[in-house]
């Protein structure tokens, strides 16, 4: 129960992966759920990881500093965070994508763990910087 005894439940998390609009003649508030979940079953595995992992990469970016805003979202703390989950991510999957697909996010992966040491004040060990128990020490 909520304030003033009101039934609140959080709403489902859906994650809509298609660029195609729903035909549901639903009001927008009340989204098909039906549709989506369709739509969600017809993205393979490897296009869900992929996502997860630019999305996670993206958010990094910003709260490292490293958008046009600059420093205005920048939070090292968060940005830890959301770089060892990528790590753990990109580990987990090593053996699910190709390296077509894997390459690039390593590679943008190290980016992100050279920028968190850049940006610290403090420096971590090596090995012990975000991501660095699945990925091992990052050098510059």
């Amino acid at each position: 129960m909520g304030l003033g005894g009101a039934d609140i439940r959080p709403a489902p998390i859906v994650w809509g992966m298609s660029e195609t609009p729903s035909e549901s003649s639903e009001s927008p508030e009340t989204p098909d759920f039906d549709a989506m979940t369709r739509d969600i079953a017809e993205v393979p595995a490897v296009e869900v990881i992929v996502t997860v992992a630019v999305n996670l990469m993206s958010a990094a970016a910003v709260k490292l500093g490293l958008t046009e805003e600059g420093d205005k979202y920048k939070d090292l703390d968060e940005a830890r965070k959301l770089v060892t989950a990528l790590a753990g991510l990109l580990d987990a999957s090593v053996t699910e994508i190709s390296s077509f697909h894997s390459a690039p996010l390593r590679d943008g992966l190290k980016s992100l763990q050279l920028a968190f040491r850049e940006a610290s004040v403090v420096p971590d060990e090596p090995g012990q910087g975000p991501g660095e128990k699945y990925t091992g020490p990052v050098y510059g």
